[in-house]
Order: structure tokens, then sequence, then C-alpha cells
């Protein structure tokens, strides 16, 4: 099974790219939990994995 490379470089992002990229990541998340609530979900780490970016990113935001 091929492992997705969602590995993002925030380090390397500016100001407004890490916003945009942290509302998308924010919406993935809202998306994930809206259809979690509907059925079993198959990868039951995506949640954990989606909190964990939005924290490098929110990290990032405030470092700048």
């Amino acid at each position: 099974m091929a492992k997705k490379n969602t590995k993002v470089n925030f380090k390397e992002m500016k100001e407004a790219e890490l916003k945009k990229e942290l509302v998308s990541l924010r919406e993935a998340l809202r998306v994930i939990h809206f259809k979690a609530e509907g059925s079993r979900s198959k990868n039951v780490k995506e949640s954990t994995i989606l909190k964990k970016q939005i924290a490098r990113a929110m990290t990032e935001l405030n470092k700048k």
C-alpha cells in the first residue's frame, strides 16, 4: 500500500500562504467530523494528522 505524502514544509511558506493553508486544513477537518457522524471512516488517523498539521501551521504563523 502506497503511503501518501502529506508532509508540508510550513517553514518555507509565506504568511499569506500559511493562512490559506490553515483555512483549507480546518475545512478538511470539519468535513471529516461531519462525515464521521454518519458512517465509519476508513482512515481513523486522518483527523489526528489534520489536527497536528493545523498546530504546525499555527506555530509557524505565530513565529512570523
